[in-house]
């Protein structure tokens, strides 16, 4: 490659970065210029505002890297190589205006650059200043996205004529009305202006009035029924005020000097309050389940509708119970559910696989939606019932078959089976550590606490505390010490056991005093409030299935025992395991039978019949009471409305029962209505009139009472009438 060719090559490479770095350096405030023109115009003028600016900025680099010519590549070649002997003009002057020992100079400098390594010519960037432009236009492109928004300026109602008044020269009349009532944003209702200076709106509405006087007043407000004064600001020929609305009211124009007719003129403005969701459910058909055979999968489907919008949202909650009696467990987890539909109704569907939710035999699966719409800035929500989906126990577990009403218990004895079943493993492993006598008393001392358990379980099926036959090996000072009660030291076990009740005891007397025994314990209770130990009633009591379970629990503790008290844990054992698994049956039923039985009826006493005696009963002649209203002041008010109008009338009571029974009241401010047009005008019969309808609703309704018998036509009254000649 000829020395020009790399000379040309190193310019334009040159020429290029020139170009690069004065582009980045004014492109950096393209996006500043977009966000702002977008902030303040919209999108369409600011990609008009980029497409002019980055026209600017390739003229810019364009002219940068044009500065770039022969003569500055002249003065770099020299600056930059040092075997140019400061001669880089040569390699571009013209052949003929040089002499000989230039063009040996020349000729010296080409064969330099052809042999020599490449030069970079490019002009370094300034790093540092491209951070700083750039940090500034990301600041003023982040300044215009955060900075708030100015709220745009309402448009004004338009005004429109207001109804004639009779006023004096001189007094301000309201010429032109317009309220403008515009609905919060989530509503996705548009704003509308109302002439009458009245109407419904949305609740949180922002109402913008606009009045015209003629001739202007010195000032004029907005005063509501409650008191409170909203002043009217006046701009130019025209008053305006502007609030939230967040109750219904009514109000009136208060413009100094305005005649009577306009004061008096009442506006109503009535809230429509935003309702809660509405949640329906379509999937299942009913709020208990029972699981069918071979059901992987439950499906559910949920339909929720409001009067402006549904979240797009709803969660899921699931709750999976799990266990029995005192066992139970909860799981609970939460799944987010999109919906489909339009805004204002939204369908919501799910399918719960069961096996990954870990539902088993016996369990419960709960589930319940809640759902809220859009109102802002405080959503509403709305919940679900509470679904439920039971996988039925095994049928062999429960006791059926029997009529009466179920009354779930919790077994408050099942665990102590399982303690004498530890202690007496624990006997056995240390058996070495105690002489035969001590292994002996430990042995039996179990197998005391055996027999309690026994006993105990023996009250649900009617046994009597000693029902059965003493052990040929009992002791009986050993029986009655463990009966009235152990110490607790022996074994470290009988602490934990619970209490025995009184029918556990050797002298088993019904007559003797009892002590009182323990709040909600069942034992207690049917010694307390029955006799336990009647075979006919304790049938009553459990079903013939349970029966069963709990009499072969009974055998096998009763084996257990006999093995205990003779000083053989270890072959007591298996018994007691039986006793144990018995008794796992009975608690997964976990239900007992009461018997339906009929009305006891206090028994009639014979002796007073056909006696005369009428001790304790009404006498005729006593005069019936008249009934009192709990609330008379709406009746004494309604009364004293219905008197002439020179009578006065407690306008203020009214208005103090009003707010304290506000919720009585259909409308209120029909009332409020009423009052203020009753106390402009005293004399007015209409506005009485229409009070009173107003009171007559509210009014308690009378006590029935005893209505006198029809005296009946001329042929009853000569029947009567005969009646007493015939008893002469």
């Amino acid at each position: 490659m000829s020395a020009a060719q790399r000379i040309a090559e190193w310019h334009a490479r040159a020429w290029r970065s020139r170009a690069a770095y004065l582009a980045c350096v004014c492109g950096v405030w393209l996006l500043p210029l977009a966000a702002w023109v977008a902030r303040g115009y919209g999108a369409g003028p600011a990609w008009a505002a980029v497409a002019l600016g980055a026209a600017a900025v390739g003229w810019r680099a364009w002219r940068g890297a044009r500065a770039l010519d022969r003569q500055w590549l002249r003065r770099r070649l020299d600056a930059s190589r040092a075997d140019m002997d400061d001669s880089a003009d040569l390699l571009f002057a013209d052949d003929a205006a040089l002499v000989g020992l230039q063009r040996l100079q020349r000729a010296r400098l080409q064969r330099r650059i052809e042999t020599a390594p490449a030069s970079d010519l490019r002009l370094p960037w300034n790093w540092r200043s491209l951070a700083i432009g750039a940090s500034l236009a990301l600041a003023l492109a982040a300044a215009a996205a955060l900075w708030p928004q100015p709220r745009p300026r309402a448009p004004e109602p338009a005004l429109s004529p207001a109804p004639p008044v009779a006023a004096a020269p001189g007094q301000p009349r309201l010429v032109a009305q317009a309220l403008r009532i515009e609905p919060p944003a989530y509503t996705g209702l548009p704003a509308r202006d109302e002439p009458a200076l009245e109407g419904r709106a949305a609740e949180g509405a922002r109402l913008r009035w606009r009045v015209r006087f003629q001739p202007q007043p010195a000032q004029a407000a907005l005063v509501f029924h409650d008191g409170e004064r909203l002043p009217l600001r006046r701009e130019g020929e025209d008053w305006s005020a502007q609030r939230t609305l967040a109750k219904s009211t009514l109000y009136r124009i208060d413009a100094s000097g305005a005649p009577p007719a306009q004061a008096r003129r009442l506006y109503r403005l009535d809230l429509v309050p935003d309702r809660p969701p509405q949640l329906r459910v379509l999937q299942p058909e009913r709020g208990l389940t029972l699981l069918a055979p071979g059901q992987k999968a439950w499906p559910l489907a949920f339909e929720a509708s409001d009067d402006y919008g549904v979240a797009a949202t709803a969660r899921l909650r699931i709750t999976l119970v799990q266990g029995s009696g005192e066992q139970i467990t909860f799981r609970e987890r939460s799944v987010d559910l999109r919906g489909s539909g339009d805004a204002r109704g939204k369908r919501f569907v799910h399918r719960l696989d069961l096996a990954a939710l870990g539902y088993a035999v016996g369990d419960d699966l709960i589930v319940q939606l809640s759902v809220s719409d859009n109102r802002a800035p405080q959503a509403q929500a709305a919940l679900s019932p509470s679904l439920i989906l039971r996988w039925p126990a095994d049928a062999g577990g429960e006791a059926t078959g029997i009529e009466g009403m179920v009354k779930t218990v919790l077994p408050a004895y099942f665990r102590s089976q399982r303690q004498i079943i530890i202690d007496a493993e624990a006997l056995i492993a240390h058996k070495r550590k105690f002489d035969g006598e001590t292994f002996v008393k430990k042995s039996d001392a179990i197998g005391v606490d055996q027999r309690l358990l026994r006993l105990r379980y023996g009250q649900f099926l009617g046994e009597e505390a000693e029902g059965e036959p003493k052990l040929p090996t009992s002791d009986s000072e050993d029986d009655r010490e463990h009966d009235h009660g152990r110490d607790g030291d022996g074994d470290g076990h009988a602490g934990d056991e619970p209490s025995a009740p009184a029918a556990a005891h050797d002298d088993h007397d019904h007559g003797a005093a009892a002590a009182k025994p323990a709040f909600g314990e069942e034992g207690a209770v049917l010694e307390e409030f029955g006799h336990t130990h009647d075979h006919a009633e304790a049938a009553t009591l459990l079903d013939p299935q349970t029966r069963k379970l709990l009499k072969s629990a009974l055998d096998q503790m009763w084996q257990s025992e006999l093995h205990l008290r003779q000083g053989q844990p270890q072959r007591a054992l298996p018994f007691a395991y039986k006793a144990l698994g018995f008794i796992k049956q009975v608690q997964q039923a976990s239900r007992i039978y009461l018997a339906r039985v009929g009305p006891e009826l206090p028994p009639i006493d014979e002796s007073r019949r056909l006696s005369g005696d009428r001790a304790g009963l009404a006498r005729r002649e006593d005069a019936l009471a008249p009934a009192t209203a709990a609330d008379p002041l709406p009746a004494r008010l309604w009364r004293e409305l219905d008197a002439p109008a020179s009578q006065p009338v407690d306008y203020a009571a009214l208005e103090r029962w009003l707010g304290a029974h506000n919720e009585r009241v259909p409308d209120p401010l029909a009332f409020a209505a009423a009052l203020s047009a009753l106390r402009d005008r005293p004399d007015c019969g209409e506005c009485r009139a229409r009070l009173r309808g107003l009171l007559w609703p509210l009014l308690q309704r009378p006590a029935a009472t005893v209505r006198a018998r029809a005296a009946g036509d001329a042929r009853d009254r000569r029947y009567f009438d005969g009646l007493p000649q015939e008893a002469r």
